[in-house]
This record gives structure tokens, C-alpha cells and sequence, in this order.
């Protein structure tokens, strides 16, 4: 039987993996914080460099929860600090030019991923297929940013936003019911990161739409 941590069961209830994953998520937004705050004053291409480097630590923890947790745990604490940098150009203009819609942006966050959290823990239907529409419908989305560069679209980044806003309250759906049907204690930082990532999309697509001047 695999094991976390040795001598602990890696197969635990759903609440102990729910109160680890999340308290993995506070974590990881804690370290996110920090690290947009110091590199609040940094260039766009250290935040690409940053990204990057956020990437390679989600590949990492992908072989890492096979092993040691440990090593997924701090790969994760790794993630949060450089994405943190990574957007830490962004969160300075935005709290710089705009600060009130950095707060609201903030709350209606919170308000969504609780909302829609628990619509996923408390699904009793299987969610897979909105998982795989969801996944469709972020490649779509992508491909819709990319043309933004390209088109002037009228009212084109609040569509986005908006698309962005309804993909992404699928994918949060889809990862609560997984964090509810998985028993096992080494999928937690993973979770984590795919809650946290979510978290931080709908953020962003918030701070566009409270950002916006007429």
C-alpha cells in the first residue's frame, strides 16, 4: 500500500483531505501574496521568467506526489511565491491605478469560489463530462485572448473576461467534486494548485471587469 509520510495511510477521509487541501490553498495564496509584493517593483520579462519557473514546479509536483510529499509540498510553496512574482507587475498596476477594484475583485472572489466549491463538494452527479467541456471551452478561450491581440472587438475584454468568468466556474466545480471523491492524502497539493489556480483566474477576470472605464 502507498504510504504518506511512512507510517501514515496515504487513504484517509474525505474531511482530512479537504481540511489539508485547503489549508494547502491558504498557503499557497499566503506565499503568493508575499511574492507580489516583493517583486512589486519588477519588469515584465523577470515575470515571464517567473512563470516559467511556475510551470516547471507544476511538472515537478506531478512526479514528486509519487514519492515524497514533502518535496510535492515545497515544489507547491515554490509555485505560489513565483507566480506571485510572475503577476507581480500586474497586482502593482492595478493596486497603483485602481486599488478599490483590487478589493472588489478580491471579495467577489472569495464569494465565488465558495459558492461554486460547494456546488462541487455537495455534486453527487458525476461531473466528468462538465470536466471535459470545461477543458474544451478554456482552449477556446485561449484562442479567443489570442485573437484580442489581433481584432479590436468592441467590448472585447469584458467578453472575455465574462467567458473567462463561466469557464472557469465549471473547472472549480469539476476540482471540488474531485477533491470530494479522492481519499487519497498524496493527491492534496495537486488539488491545491488546481483550486489555487482557479482561484487566481476568476481573480484576474474580476479585476478586469471592476478595472474597466467608460
Amino acid at each position: 500500500m502507498t504510504t504518506f509520510r511512512g507510517a501514515v495511510p496515504a487513504v484517509r477521509d474525505a474531511r482530512t483531505l479537504f481540511g489539508q487541501t485547503m489549508g494547502l490553498v491558504a498557503v499557497t495564496a499566503g506565499v503568493f501574496a508575499l511574492g507580489a509584493y516583493a517583486g512589486r517593483g519588477s519588469s515584465s520579462g523577470v515575470g515571464w521568467v517567473c512563470f516559467a519557473g511556475a510551470f516547471g514546479c507544476l511538472i515537478g509536483m506531478r512526479f514528486a506526489v509519487r514519492g515524497a510529499a514533502t518535496a510535492a509540498t515545497g515544489l507547491l510553496i515554490a509555485f505560489g511565491f513565483l507566480m506571485g512574482l510572475a503577476c507581480a507587475p500586474a497586482v502593482a498596476y492595478y493596486a497603483a491605478t485602481d486599488p478599490q477594484a483590487v478589493w472588489q475583485a478580491g471579495g467577489a472572489t472569495a464569494l465565488f469560489m465558495a459558492g461554486l466549491g460547494a456546488v462541487g463538494y455537495g455534486a453527487r452527479r458525476d461531473l466528468s463530462s462538465l470536466a471535459r467541456l470545461s477543458f474544451f471551452a478554456l482552449v477556446a478561450l485561449v484562442i479567443f485572448g489570442v485573437v484580442l491581440i489581433f481584432v479590436n472587438i468592441p467590448n472585447g475584454s469584458l467578453i472575455y473576461s465574462v467567458l473567462g468568468l463561466v469557464v472557469f466556474a465549471g473547472l472549480t466545480v469539476v476540482d471540488f467534486q474531485r477533491l470530494r471523491i479522492s481519499n487519497n492524502m498524496a493527491s492534496a497539493p495537486l488539488i491545491a494548485a488546481s483550486i489555487f489556480l482557479d482561484a487566481l483566474n476568476v481573480f484576474f477576470f474580476f479585476l478586469r471587469i471592476f478595472a474597466r472605464r467608460d
